[in-house]
């Protein structure tokens, strides 16, 4: 906790057993909920998370990155955060910074805080390959130029929201697959969330996961699209969902941690039909 505010560390993973003890054990003391959703790993993730003390949500099927993170924000909101961040499990962003991140937000500074590898200039220092590192340079001042923000990047994942910009952004409306992140951080630009920077070291390895090259096109290009979006929105020429107040949004259908054991278990099965998908595993620990 800080300043009051319930800290929740959410964790999008799939096939992480080999970094997710490392990562858990880095969260600092002020992490009051951590939750880890396991989009149908093929090995033990969630069996090891559930192990760590971790309150861990398996997906039925592989649903994508996105869809991940629209389970994790839901389940911090119904778990009663006050401030999210997504921590990756797979050890490529120091946890040890979740409270820099945390408490820019809690003391009512910023709204949306990124973790940002440019920063400080470690990216490439930190083994980031050279042609992500040109294209992040190139998307980025792209952005900034449609967008009139002066970020860093725009394609970290680390980051911390304060359960307001969760709740107010229509979520529901962005894509399953990686590109989610960077919709939704041109979504708070557009709904004129205040967004800071943290200088993150980063570090590339063997474990760590990262799409490969075929996937950074596609994302590359549904930064693209997405940041064409967003001007033709701003001209006034068309308008788009993921930009509209009248988008879905995550909505609290159930409050988990009120309930009994029994129910609990009962509500997870029953209460995500809405989102698309189903839970077979949820725990809380002990």
């Amino acid at each position: 906790m800080i300043n009051g505010k319930n800290i929740a560390v959410v964790m999008p993973a799939y096939n992480a057993s080999k970094t997710l003890e490392a990562t858990v054990q880095e969260l600092p003391d002020c992490v009051d909920i951590k939750i880890l959703v396991d989009d149908n790993s093929s090995d033990d993730t969630s069996a090891l998370a559930e192990e760590l003390g971790v309150i861990t949500f398996v997906h039925d099927h592989n649903y994508g990155y996105g869809r991940n993170q629209q389970t994790c924000y839901h389940e911090a909101l119904a778990a009663g955060a006050d401030v999210v961040v997504m921590v990756h499990p797979d050890y490529q962003y120091t946890p040890l910074l979740v409270t820099a991140l945390s408490s820019m937000i809690a003391y009512g500074v910023y709204d949306v805080v990124l973790g940002s590898r440019i920063v400080g200039g470690g990216a490439l220092k930190g083994g980031m390959p050279l042609y992500k590192y040109t294209a992040n340079r190139f998307l980025t001042a792209i952005q900034n130029f449609f967008t009139g923000a002066k970020l860093s990047e725009y394609h970290s994942g680390y980051r911390a929201f304060s359960k307001e910009v969760l709740r107010e952004l229509p979520l529901l409306e962005n894509s399953d697959d990686f590109v989610f992140d960077n919709e939704m951080l041109l979504q708070c630009i557009w709904f004129g969330f205040r967004i800071g920077e943290v200088s993150c070291p980063t570090k590339y390895f063997d474990a760590a996961s990262s799409i490969n090259f075929a996937r950074g096109m596609k994302y590359g290009f549904g930064v693209l699209f997405t940041t064409f979006k967003f001007g033709l929105q701003r001209l006034g020429i068309t308008q788009f969902r993921i930009f509209s107040r009248s988008g879905k949004k995550i909505v609290l259908s159930l409050r988990a941690f009120e309930l009994s054991e029994a129910k609990f278990q009962e509500g997870i099965q029953n209460a995500p039909e809405s989102y698309g998908y189903k839970i077979v595993g949820a725990r809380r620990p002990e």
